[in-house]
Protein backbone atom coordinates (compact mmCIF):
# COMPACT_ATOMS: atom_id res chain seq x y z
CA UNK A 1 0.00 0.00 0.00
CA UNK A 2 3.39 2.71 1.01
CA UNK A 3 4.72 1.96 -2.59
CA UNK A 4 0.79 2.53 -4.35
CA UNK A 5 0.78 5.66 -2.13
CA UNK A 6 4.10 6.79 -2.93
CA UNK A 7 3.61 6.40 -6.57
CA UNK A 8 0.19 8.21 -6.70
CA UNK A 9 1.37 11.18 -4.93
CA UNK A 10 4.22 12.09 -6.49
CA UNK A 11 2.84 11.24 -10.28
CA UNK A 12 0.33 13.70 -8.73
CA UNK A 13 3.04 16.09 -8.06
CA UNK A 14 1.40 16.88 -4.50
CA UNK A 15 5.23 15.02 -3.26
CA UNK A 16 8.15 15.46 -4.87
CA UNK A 17 9.62 12.38 -3.65
CA UNK A 18 8.75 9.76 -1.13
CA UNK A 19 11.14 7.47 1.29
CA UNK A 20 9.81 3.76 2.18
CA UNK A 21 11.18 2.67 5.20
CA UNK A 22 9.92 -0.76 5.57
CA UNK A 23 9.23 -3.12 8.73
CA UNK A 24 8.90 -0.56 11.22
CA UNK A 25 6.80 -1.78 14.37
CA UNK A 26 4.35 0.62 15.50
CA UNK A 27 2.45 -0.05 19.35
CA UNK A 28 -0.56 2.21 19.57
CA UNK A 29 -4.03 2.48 21.27
CA UNK A 30 -6.87 1.47 18.78
CA UNK A 31 -10.61 1.40 20.07
CA UNK A 32 -9.84 0.47 23.39
CA UNK A 33 -6.87 -2.04 22.95
CA UNK A 34 -3.13 -1.71 22.54
CA UNK A 35 -2.24 -3.03 19.11
CA UNK A 36 0.83 -4.10 17.62
CA UNK A 37 1.73 -3.93 13.79
CA UNK A 38 4.72 -4.05 10.92
CA UNK A 39 4.15 -0.91 8.78
CA UNK A 40 5.97 0.36 6.05
CA UNK A 41 6.80 4.32 7.13
CA UNK A 42 6.32 6.70 4.58
CA UNK A 43 7.89 9.90 4.70
CA UNK A 44 6.94 12.51 1.87
CA UNK A 45 8.76 15.83 0.89
CA UNK A 46 6.24 18.69 -0.03
CA UNK A 47 6.01 22.21 -0.14
CA UNK A 48 3.27 24.35 2.71
CA UNK A 49 0.76 25.60 -0.58
CA UNK A 50 0.99 21.29 -1.00
CA UNK A 51 0.21 20.31 2.35
CA UNK A 52 -3.80 20.53 2.96
CA UNK A 53 -4.15 18.91 -1.22
CA UNK A 54 -1.68 16.53 0.12
CA UNK A 55 -3.67 15.29 3.20
CA UNK A 56 -6.78 15.42 1.76
CA UNK A 57 -5.77 13.07 -0.91
CA UNK A 58 -3.80 11.11 1.36
CA UNK A 59 -7.02 9.92 3.33
CA UNK A 60 -9.10 9.16 0.05
CA UNK A 61 -5.96 7.11 -1.15
CA UNK A 62 -5.67 5.38 2.58
CA UNK A 63 -7.06 2.00 3.80
CA UNK A 64 -6.42 3.30 7.57
CA UNK A 65 -9.63 4.57 9.13
CA UNK A 66 -6.53 7.66 10.45
CA UNK A 67 -3.49 7.42 8.92
CA UNK A 68 -0.84 9.12 10.69
CA UNK A 69 0.02 12.75 9.05
CA UNK A 70 2.56 14.57 10.59
CA UNK A 71 4.43 17.61 9.47
CA UNK A 72 7.72 18.31 10.18
CA UNK A 73 9.50 22.04 10.05
CA UNK A 74 12.54 21.97 8.23
CA UNK A 75 15.70 23.90 9.56
CA UNK A 76 17.61 23.84 6.45
CA UNK A 77 18.32 22.47 3.40
CA UNK A 78 20.66 23.13 0.60
CA UNK A 79 19.01 26.00 -2.01
CA UNK A 80 19.70 23.27 -5.20
CA UNK A 81 17.08 20.88 -3.19
CA UNK A 82 14.72 23.27 -2.14
CA UNK A 83 14.83 24.62 -6.11
CA UNK A 84 14.65 20.73 -7.27
CA UNK A 85 11.45 20.59 -4.81
CA UNK A 86 9.51 22.95 -5.51
CA UNK A 87 9.95 22.42 -9.74
CA UNK A 88 8.58 18.86 -9.13
CA UNK A 89 5.67 20.27 -6.93
CA UNK A 90 1.99 20.52 -8.41
CA UNK A 91 1.94 24.85 -8.98
CA UNK A 92 -1.37 26.20 -6.95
Amino acid sequence: EANRLARTLVEERLAACATLIPAVQSIYHWQGKVESATETLLLLKTGPDQLAALEARLHQLHSYQTPEFLVLGVEAASHPYLEWLQASLRQP
